[in-house]
């Protein structure tokens, strides 16, 4: 995801009205604009888009905003409402923020002025909006168990973690089944939930050792822990949020430094939340993230109800630093129901999550590849306009599918730099093939084809991943698999090679896995935990960093009061995550220093009191 990097944002503009609706096909898809026509100014919600949120914002994206005059918004039934032109931090457009909400069921229309150089333009869009189904907020967990409960099982030995220094962390244990030929690729990164161990992001060193873990508050779960770049740094994201009906809610983008401050938050726009299966960065201090939006809808042309609820699927494009909405796309008005290989459930009171967006990649010409696991698909979708340019595979598919290429219920679709594209191909839930795997898919503009470059499996295993898993690119061309449900996470050489493997205890599973070479330093100071006995002249010591990558060894201080501490023996090197020492110390406190390359104190821990060790 996000592989490619410098990206230039063209100009981008929305036809007048009259034309851009006539860009719909009779069925509600967008077909090709005319070869003659080029767009300037792209105005979200998009025209002909059937379900805007009631709290939308109008954004105009392709021109700042001094060049926007004359704003005009008005509701069939709510009539005109006023704003607030506020201009992204990008520089590249503006949104209207309104001062009042829309009418459900409404059709608005969004007239603007353009004014460059002196020229006129009137742009603008016309959108229906939703009538929005509410998600039942998450049950408060019980205080105490119910009577005659039965107590959770205790975790198998080995599988769960435990530390001395920072006895609230619990992480899953991580097993390397098959050694990193090439540890310098990086580290690896994941979400482990489920089982018997805390649920989190967490970083993990080619060895399988720990190196940072940070525990989901109860009720939520992390995703999509990776590198990328914001405003020119290398920072740690991640999505946190609760789960309901198959995806996020309520979630958040976290983007961390290498300290690991909390430096951003990215929230959904337009009175949405923020969804957990992709949170991408481009640059410039931009991110494309997923919503799920559950609305009231037709059903009727798919053997559904006519008051039914269906999970339509969004891609926004949001300005991290002002939270604004810059684009937004959604799957309804552009992709036939009849694309859906699943069926509405024949209760009016179900919601029917029927295209189930996973993945959003930005490619060098502004264009969107969206995968979609509901239709099989993939989809390269215009900036400008929000029509579909291809699709391959599903129903569908502009491209003839070769042996092989056939994918179901896929993740993560990405754009390589070959032109290529690889994708997760799950094969359930339910099940359709035998197995999963990744795929590397090469297609043929000019004969419509699509033929299978590679396929990675894991040797002697028939694993099938009901749900989640990615592939990435590294940079010597290998691919990292996250097998998602199924915890195992795999690199192949392109000849489909294991040159590493990790998995993790039953029942846990990561949502994706990557590998990335990461150097941090923790803001926080290390943590020392120390023990000893009465009168004992040597204290039982546990020190850790949550995070730290440059720790080679430890050296233990000592002395009467806290600000009066001298070292003690010599420097004793690092025992991964967590370093167990044993000084001979009778003073009454202690502390640790850690250690870089050639001896460099890197951070020193608050001083402590020996206590008592438990009985």
């Amino acid at each position: 995801m996000g592989m490619f990097t410098g990206r230039s944002r063209a100009r981008l503009v929305v036809l007048p009205l009259a034309l851009a609706a006539s860009w719909l096909a009779p069925s509600g898809v967008h077909a090709a604009a005319p070869a003659t026509v080029v767009p300037q100014v792209t105005v979200s919600p998009l025209p002909g888009t059937p379900d805007a949120s009631p709290r939308t914002q109008i954004s105009f994206l392709g021109a700042p905003a001094a060049d926007l005059s004359q704003i005009s918004v008005r509701g069939s039934r709510s009539g005109g409402h006023g704003g607030k032109l506020v201009a992204y931090a990008t520089g590249t457009g503006a949104s209207y923020v309104l001062l009042r909400g829309l009418t459900p069921g409404e059709q608005v229309t969004v007239s603007a002025l353009e004014t460059v150089k002196g020229a006129h333009k009137t742009i603008g869009t016309s959108f229906a909006v939703a009538t929005p189904y509410a998600i039942p907020p998450a049950a408060p967990a019980p205080a105490t168990p119910a009577p005659g409960a039965k107590p959770p099982p205790a975790p198998a030995p080995g599988t769960v973690a435990n530390f001395r220094s920072l006895p609230t962390f619990h992480p899953p244990t991580v097993s390397v089944t098959t050694p990193a030929t090439d540890p310098a690729l990086g580290d690896v990164f994941l979400t482990p939930t489920d089982g018997s161990s805390q649920s989190g992001p967490m970083i993990v060193n080619p060895a399988g050792q720990m190196i940072w873990f940070n525990p989901s508050p109860a009720g939520t779960q992390a995703a999509d822990l990776r590198v990328q770049q914001y405003l020119g740094q290398s920072v740690l994201t991640y999505w946190q949020g609760r789960i309901a009906y198959g995806h996020g809610v309520d979630g958040v983008g976290i983007i961390e430094d290498q300290g690991y401050r909390q430096i951003a938050q990215v929230r959904a726009g337009n009175g949405l939340t923020m969804d957990l299966h992709d949170f991408d960065l481009e640059p410039n201090g931009v991110a494309l993230i997923t919503v799920y939006e559950p609305v009231y809808y037709n059903l009727q042309s798919v053997g559904g109800a006519a008051n039914g609820i269906i999970e339509d699927c969004v891609l926004q494009e949001v300005d991290v630093r002002t939270g604004l909405v810059m684009f937004e796309w959604h799957a309804l008005g552009h992709v036939p129901l009849s694309a859906s290989y699943s069926k509405p459930w024949p209760s009016a009171s179900s919601v029917w999550d029927w295209f189930h967006i996973n993945s959003i990649n930005q490619e060098p010409d502004q264009n969107f590849l969206i995968s979609s696991r509901g239709t099989w698909a993939v989809y390269q979708v215009g900036h400008s306009r929000g029509e579909l340019l291809w699709t391959l595979g599903g129903r569908s598919s502009t491209f003839a599918l070769g042996p092989n290429v056939r994918f179901a219920w896929q993740h993560d679709a990405t754009r390589l730099p070959d032109g290529s594209i690889e994708i997760f191909d799950n094969e359930a839930t339910p099940k359709v093939g035998v197995r999963s795997r990744a795929i590397d898919i090469k297609l043929n503009m000019t004969t419509h084809t699509a033929t299978l470059l590679h396929q990675y499996v894991v040797p002697g295993q028939t694993v099938l991943s009901p749900s989640q898993g990615n592939v990435q690119q590294l940079s010597n061309t290998d691919r990292f698999v996250g097998w998602g449900q199924i915890g195992i996470a795999s690199e192949f050489s392109l000849r489909g090679t294991v040159t590493f493997q990790l998995t993790f205890p039953a029942l846990v599973e990561s949502y994706r896995a990557y590998r990335f070479p990461w150097t941090a330093t923790p803001a926080m100071p290390p943590t020392l935990t120390a023990t000893r006995a009465a009168g004992a002249t040597t204290a039982a010591l546990a020190a850790s960093w949550n995070g730290a990558t440059g720790v080679l060894s430890w050296q233990v201080l000592a002395g009467s009061t806290p600000t009066a501490l001298v070292a003690v023996g010599t420097p004793v090197a690092s025992g991964g995550f967590e370093t167990v020492i044993s000084a001979v110390t009778s003073a009454p406190y202690v502390a640790v220093e850690a250690l870089g390359a050639g001896g460099t104190v890197l951070a020193t821990s608050p001083a402590v009191a020996p206590v008592a060790p438990p009985a």
